[in-house]
């Protein structure tokens, strides 16, 4: 016991002399914490400014992905419109984006046009057009990631959905395409469009009803519950005269003065001077080729018949003596263009210089079919057909339509060879 009691006073308590070492010890720990926290920091913080930086730039980015969709739609959808009247899409393609400031060439930027489209579900569909619309996008928050601009790109792809059966030309009337009172109109397998900016550009008044697979119009339509579209309404730009290219022969003199029918005959292509008349009764034969009605008026009475196949009838005049036509109801008509010569397609048509607005009255009805086109660029078109064109080829063109009885249509065209107007656009990719 003594023994060791001595040896821990031998031992006695700690000096201080040991304290400051092990202080130092816990200073130096503290102060390597704090050096790492530090570095953590520094790490964490510029980690963190990076990650907003990434964010702030995809945002951006996002933006510019978006304004670039829209004018690779914009491209896609007018560019299916320009090749139907013969605009290189290519062309039409950089004009269109360009408008929404992105213009080939310019900034990195470019714009590449494919008809038929190289990828997707449309390759080799003459009817589609791709549009891909790139352009380098900068870094602003995110170069401590790397200085590369980043490239973004938008595809659009459009497709014609369908041939246009009735086009107005007209590019500010009201009602420029128009149904009244309780007429039907069912446009089989193909659209209807109006050129016009007016708010009531196609209009189904009354209990009329329209029946498409698509309905179209640079401006609005009145009656919209009156009509039915498959493929939905469409807005657009105007659509040029898809007939503007045709150029009818050159005439002279006058083979027949005021002529008229009462009773059986065969007639041949010339120039009908002072109009046509068919009374009730006559029946009438057209030889293939093209007749010219210069002035006067062209009229079928009730119960007169007029048929023929290969046939174009040009309705043209001079001053205040322009022809027009009057197919009255009752009639039965059976006319057919030819499928070959200047006037392939089109069985009747108009004199572009006549006036805006000129009538001509189609309303036959049940019993007329005019199997072609009835082009009419000035022409103010009453129509009415049977329905017996359903299922053929009845397409309209003029300045303004107006269908004034029930009446189906179709572009059943293909053996004519006419053009088709598709310009009525869908965007499927």
């Amino acid at each position: 016991m003594m023994r060791s009691i001595r040896r821990l006073a031998e031992i006695g308590p700690r000096t201080d002399a040991s304290a400051p070492r092990n202080g130092r010890a816990r200073l130096n720990f503290l102060s390597d914490a704090k050096g790492a926290i530090a570095v953590m920091f520094a790490l964490g913080g510029s980690i963190l400014m990076g990650a907003v930086g990434i964010a702030v730039d995809v945002g951006l980015w996002e933006a510019a992905h978006r304004d670039l969709q829209d004018a690779a739609d914009a491209a896609a959808m007018s560019a299916v419109v320009g090749f139907q009247a013969g605009v290189d899409v290519t062309t039409q393609a950089e004009a269109v984006a360009a408008g929404y400031n992105f213009v080939n060439g310019v900034a990195g930027t470019t714009v590449t046009a494919n008809r038929p489209p190289l990828s997707g579900s449309q390759v080799g569909n003459s009817a589609a057009v791709e549009v891909i619309v790139s352009q380098p996008q900068a870094r602003f928050f995110s170069l401590v990631f790397g200085r590369q601009p980043v490239n973004e790109s938008a595809r659009a792809v459009a497709v014609q959905t369908s041939n246009a059966c009735i086009l107005a030309l007209n590019q500010t009337a009201s009602g420029a395409v128009s149904a009244q009172g309780s007429v039907a109109v069912n446009a089989n397998g193909c659209s209807i469009y109006s050129d016009s900016n007016s708010s009531s550009s196609v209009n189904a008044g009354g209990s009329a009803t329209i029946s498409a697979v698509q309905i179209g119009a640079v401006g609005g339509f009145s009656g919209q519950s009156n009509m039915t579209a498959t493929n939905g309404f469409t807005h657009g730009g105007v659509i040029q005269d898809p007939y503007a290219y045709v150029t009818p022969p050159t005439f002279s003199g006058c083979d027949q003065q005021s002529f008229s029918a009462h009773t059986t005959v065969t007639i041949y292509p010339g120039v009908y001077c002072n109009g046509m008349k068919l009374n009730s009764g006559a029946i009438v034969t057209m030889s293939p080729g093209i007749y010219y009605i210069n002035g006067g008026s062209m009229s079928v009475n009730g119960s007169a018949t007029l048929s023929g196949t290969g046939v174009t009838i040009y309705f043209t005049g001079s001053n205040n003596n322009w022809a027009t036509a009057s197919f009255n109801g009752g009639a039965n008509i059976n006319l057919t263009a030819p499928t070959s010569g200047p006037t392939a397609g089109i069985v009747l048509f108009g004199d572009r210089n006549m006036p805006v607005g000129t009538p001509f009255g189609l309303a036959g009805g049940l019993n007329q079919i005019l199997s072609g086109v009835t082009y009419f660029q000035k022409g103010a078109v009453s129509f009415a057909g049977g329905s017996s064109s359903f299922n053929g080829c009845s397409q309209i063109v003029a300045n303004t339509v107006t269908l004034v009885g029930n009446s189906g249509l179709a572009t059943n065209c293909q053996s004519f060879g006419i053009k088709k107007i598709g310009s009525i656009a869908q965007l499927i990719e």
